[in-house]
């Protein structure tokens, strides 16, 4: 990220309703950073594309400012904020050659021949399709036409592309490694991206920071390990990777520690306490599966309590263990499928442990 103190984009107290009742977007700020590779991340209806579309020019905001590079820009027509733009349905010219839908941003600049020809040739090697130029769309597979279009969003030396689930109609394969292409474009570069996805290891894989949006609010606003090791509340641990959900009531607090009884019997364990006022509140406890040891091992964790398996699928570098805990019939391990690890069955009774720091006692 770039060392400029000041935001490249920022959003002030900005809302969005569509039919004048409901809002879509509340009170959004956020700011978003020079050379920043920021996502906003969420649910069908959470707002970020909402978001994504105010910035870009194609929706007005209710309420509320949206400046760039410290210019308001709420009553700037998008063909003049020169903002580059990606879309999931790529948006390319059918009629033109890959050279020609790259030239017609440029040409409309009004660009001479030479400049034209050069950044073109650029923005292909950027891509690697430095021999397509003379292909046409009908000529190109899902995952050349998607490097098409994110090449020409770049090739006019934007200051920030906005990226619109850019990646949702290519097959796993192909969406992985567009992840690393722009990313490592980002990097080369150094261009701000803002990026909206509904898909959380995308997110996590290419950001600096991730937004995750929820009801039209920014749940939380960090960096992605950070999302993954310490979400603030039951939403974001929930929509981040992979999560183990326990239920209870709180029954003591000693400074950042809190004492949990377990809902369906399951006894007491601690957790940190992060999104819990008082003895007396339900929670959530949050616990990520490869924390979680299963069998003999757990023995010396300081919170051990009984599991039965119901279900093993082995994926290689792991084995994963479903089993029922306190109530909950989805509770998952991970299982390390390294030398000497512990053999399982379905229908076996064993304990589980974990440690108190991996545990975390959020809103119910």
């Amino acid at each position: 990220m770039a060392g400029s103190e000041q935001p490249f984009v920022r959003f002030q107290e900005v809302q969005k309703s569509y039919d004048g009742e409901t809002l879509v977007v509340k009170n959004l700020n956020l700011d978003v950073m020079p050379g920043e590779f920021l996502t906003m991340l969420g649910p069908s209806g959470s707002g970020k594309t909402t978001c994504l579309m105010m910035l870009a020019g194609f929706e007005v905001a209710t309420h509320g400012e949206i400046l760039l590079d410290g210019v308001p820009i709420n009553n700037v027509p998008p063909h003049k904020r020169g903002i580059g733009m990606v879309f999931q349905n790529y948006a390319l010219f059918p009629h033109m050659t890959v050279a020609e839908n790259l030239a017609f941003p440029l040409e409309v600049r009004k660009m001479s021949k030479s400049d034209v020809e050069a950044k073109v040739n650029r923005a292909l090697g950027m891509v690697r399709l430095d021999d397509f130029g003379n292909r046409r769309q009908a000529q190109l597979s899902g995952g050349q036409q998607q490097r098409v279009a994110v090449a020409r969003s770049l090739v006019f030396e934007p200051d920030l592309v906005l990226m619109d689930e850019p990646l949702g109609a290519l097959d796993k394969n192909l969406r992985e490694e567009m992840q690393y292409e722009i990313k490592h474009i980002h990097e080369s570069l150094g261009v701000c991206m803002v990026y909206v996805t509904h898909d959380q290891s995308e997110a996590l894989t290419m950001s600096n920071r991730i937004a995750v949006f929820d009801d039209g609010i920014i749940q939380q606003l960090a960096a992605p390990n950070v999302l993954y090791e310490e979400p603030v509340n039951a939403f974001v641990a929930g929509f981040i990777g992979e999560n183990n959900r326990l239920f209870g009531q709180v029954r003591d607090i000693s400074d950042d520690i809190c004492t949990v009884e377990l809902e369906g019997g399951g006894g007491t364990i601690k957790a940190l306490k992060i999104n819990v006022d008082k003895v007396g509140d339900r929670t959530t406890l949050s616990l990520r599966p490869e924390r979680v040891t299963i069998g003999p091992d757990s023995a010396n964790s300081p919170n051990v309590v009984d599991a039965k398996v119901v279900e093993l699928i082995y994926l290689g570098d792991h084995i994963r263990t479903r089993a029922v805990v306190s109530g909950n019939e989805d509770f998952i391990v991970k299982v390390p499928n390294a030398h000497g690890h512990v053999r399982l069955a379905e229908g076996q009774e064993v304990k589980i442990g974990w440690e108190t720091e991996d545990c975390r006692a959020l809103d119910a």
